[in-house]
């Protein structure tokens, strides 16, 4: 938020100097029809096309940027203001220099700031029509309406790029906090609650169409001696290599996650039992054969457990428990292996 505050006198001033500049123009075109005054040309053309520059000048050299730019904003709106009297209350002009005044207020996003500025424009306003015998001519002519132009295209135009350039980067940051959200840190597969999700629609495909799938299960064999003998450092290093070597061993369509601590589950969808097999096999063979460089003689094993998808499993944790209940069997059978929970009418809801 502190950067956005930062930039925002970057912000506004080429929208000023555009606003400015043409509401000034638009200005000149009724003084030249009332054959105004020097003094009322001196007025118009200072605001528009000095006090942009000033304005920029007095925010550099400000110590609190923030608060010296909705200084200027304000004065914005009180020049807008004096334009209008200084224009005979010029109906087109003095309408769409209000509104686009108003409409810049609103766009920076500081709340309520169109409101604080109406004292300002309104004083503005009354000074100079008691400077000017606040005559009133709200006529338009087409010269008028013509100068009016650019104003309302040119600035509008300005101020909708401004806007869609904070849209797209507001929705940019949204994305990378929901890739943020979804992907786990250390790891970079997917979080739990991400990969649940993901199970949860492999349920209601299969019920819908039929649609195979399975799931795996798996953990890091003695990952607490690993990590109670060399360090919570090494275990990362480890828990990276697992994660490394399930990314390599899936295809692009599976959904792999970390399930938590030294535990990950892979979700493989439209897939039938014998193939869940042999991405199994093949992430326990790399697991086996995977050496460290910074880890001397280092090595670990994994066990597996596969479950089928089954449509009397109604949640994730049911499809869960299945393929837990297959590798707690693996870890029992002597470890470093793969094993298959045979279906059943059931889901087991404990493992043991």
């Amino acid at each position: 938020m502190a950067d956005d505050f930062h930039r925002l006198p970057r912000l506004i001033y080429p929208l000023r100097v555009i606003g400015m500049g043409l509401g000034a123009v638009a200005a000149m075109a009724v003084l030249h029809e009332r054959q105004a005054a020097p003094a009322v040309w001196a007025v118009v053309f200072c605001g528009g096309f000095v006090w942009p520059h000033l304005a920029w000048w007095l925010t550099r050299r400000s110590r609190d940027a923030r608060r010296a730019e909705v200084r200027n904003l304000l004065v914005d709106s009180a020049i807008a203001g004096a334009f209008v009297p200084l224009m005979q209350f010029n109906l087109l002009p003095s309408v769409l220099l209000v509104t686009l005044t108003m409409v810049d207020k609103i766009s920076t996003g500081i709340r309520l700031l169109w409101l604080r500025s109406l004292p300002g424009m309104l004083a503005a306003g009354l000074l100079a029509a008691w400077w000017t015998g606040a005559a009133v001519a709200p006529e338009s002519s087409m010269r008028v309406v013509l100068a009016c132009l650019p104003m309302l295209v040119i600035h509008t135009l300005s101020v909708s790029m401004s806007s869609y350039r904070l849209i797209r980067k507001v929705s940019q940051q949204n994305q990378l906090l929901d890739a943020l959200r979804r992907v786990d840190p250390l790891t970079g597969l997917y979080g739990r609650a991400y990969w649940e999700q993901q199970a949860q629609e492999a349920l209601r495909r299969h019920a819908a169409t039929g649609e195979p799938a399975c799931l795996l299960m798996l953990d890091i064999d003695g990952f607490k001696q690993i990590n109670d003998g060399r360090g919570h450092t090494v275990g990362d290093d480890v828990i990276c290599a697992m994660s490394h070597i399930v990314r390599g061993c899936v295809r692009a369509s599976d959904c792999a996650g970390r399930y938590g601590g030294d535990e990950f589950a892979v979700l493989l969808r439209g897939t039938a039992m014998a193939q869940a097999q042999e991405i199994a096999q093949r992430i326990r063979i790399e697991a086996e054969s995977h050496r460290f460089r910074d880890h001397g003689e280092l090595q670990f094993t994994s066990s597996i457990g596969i479950a089928a998808v089954q449509k009397h499993y109604a949640t994730p944790r049911d499809w869960v428990a299945a393929a837990d209940a297959a590798l707690y069997q693996a870890k029992r059978a002597g470890r470093n292996r793969v094993e298959v929970r045979p279906p059943s009418r059931r889901a087991p809801l404990t493992t043991g």
